[in-house]
């Protein structure tokens, strides 16, 4: 009778462990739960501690999905300067966080719900950054619970991401991120206009990256040292292969400058950062529109 006692024991630790680490067991009935739960991160200024959360761009990516879908935006500073209280790499490790929590907390609640992440702009940045945390082992969840990641315009977009729509050069400002999606690189989708300078800077242009850089790693986490020293090994390590030194002094000659200056005008005239709502990618959709529907696939 003891030794039936034991085993009956063993079994239901068993159990209860296989619903931590696989997250089955009682949780995946929980009553209310949805099937795909969706974490939106909006871009800068769409949100703010002094706003509601607010869909701006992504609005058309999570309205209208699946009834059996649940979608959540993320509020953060979104803030980029200094002057507006917060300076990106701060604002960012902030929409990680949160964003982090969100997912946590359905983990938690519904073992067997699916796990979607988008972004936009610095919130495709925070998307990207959580969804490399998860597929490298890291995250709050395993791999197998995120379903996908979508990312548009992302300031960390790498060239060997999986890219929708026309091709886009060189890769985001803000450099790629060390060791990649891990699990996550088959699950994640990025979309960058060809001439969206967030995440189309040339892989040339040292002025432009060396910039990003210091925008990515004024956030100043001691944690992070090793990773701010391997990216910024990435960027000498180029610039060493494409001339050194005396090609970085030609990129901040005058003349330089004025040409640097006279391209991010015509960047922001054109408004390429922001039409996504209607920049083609696939057979007729839209950026916004093919997004949706990708989505909307995996509840």
């Amino acid at each position: 009778m003891r030794l039936k006692k034991v085993v009956a024991a063993l079994g239901a630790s068993a159990a209860l462990a296989s619903g931590f680490v696989l997250g089955s067991g009682a949780a995946a009935a929980a009553p209310g739960c949805p099937s795909l739960y969706v974490v939106a991160i909006p871009g800068t200024w769409e949100t703010g501690h002094d706003k509601e959360p607010g869909p701006g761009m992504l609005s058309g990516v999570t309205r209208g999905l699946p009834r059996n879908t649940e979608v959540d935006y993320v509020t953060y500073a979104a803030t980029a300067f200094p002057w507006e209280g917060e300076v990106y790499g701060n604002s960012k490790k902030e929409a990680v966080g949160n964003a982090r929590g969100l997912i946590g907390a359905m983990a938690a609640r519904c073992g067997a719900t699916k796990i979607a992440l988008v972004g936009y702009s610095q919130g495709a940045d925070a998307a990207g950054d959580l969804a490399a945390e998860i597929g490298t082992g890291l995250g709050v969840v395993l791999p197998d619970r995120i379903a996908g990641v979508g990312l548009i315009s992302d300031p960390r977009r790498s060239p060997t991401d999986i890219q929708v729509g026309p091709f886009a050069d060189g890769g985001g400002a803000g450099g790629p991120r060390v060791g990649g999606f891990g699990f996550l690189s088959d699950r994640t989708r990025t979309i960058c206009a060809v001439d969206d300078l967030y995440c189309a800077t040339a892989s040339d242009d040292f002025v432009t990256r060396f910039a990003g850089f210091l925008a990515q790693s004024s956030e100043a986490n001691p944690a992070n040292i090793w990773r701010y020293q391997l990216e910024a090994g990435a960027i000498v390590s180029d610039l060493m292969a494409n001339g050194g030194v005396s090609v970085l002094q030609s990129q901040l000659t005058e003349s330089a400058n004025q040409e640097r200056a006279k391209n991010l005008e015509e960047f922001y005239r054109s408004q390429s950062h922001t039409l996504y709502g209607s920049y083609r990618v696939d057979g007729g959709q839209t950026a916004i529109s093919w997004m949706h529907n990708w989505i909307a696939g995996m509840a």
